[in-house]
């Protein structure tokens, strides 16, 4: 059975269904919340006023960015581990 998950988002609710084999869906959401109130916060301090979908725009954005990054690290620790353990093979092997 599919979970309906509630956020809200500028002082309105939104739901949305999430399928019932998704164990994060709510820590997805509040993750959304965090950025968005996140950059309200940075934006407060400009003098511009920017509209809800510049905002979540922006959010969006900044956890893409975030993802990429740890995508990039992730590969760069496999990569890493997996010469080491070519490496300790090798020289396992010599010694054997």
């Amino acid at each position: 059975m599919d979970k309906i998950i509630t956020i809200e988002l500028f002082g309105q609710q939104y739901s949305f269904k999430a399928e019932s084999g998704v164990s994060n869906a709510n820590e997805v959401a509040d993750l959304l919340i965090r950025e968005v109130a996140n950059v309200e916060k940075q934006l407060s301090k400009s003098t511009a006023k920017m509209n809800k979908v510049t905002i979540l725009t922006l959010a969006a954005l900044n956890i893409s960015n975030e993802f990429i990054d740890l995508k990039r690290n992730y590969s760069e620790l496999v990569d890493n581990i997996s010469e080491r353990s070519a490496s300790l093979v090798n020289m396992l092997d010599v010694s054997l």
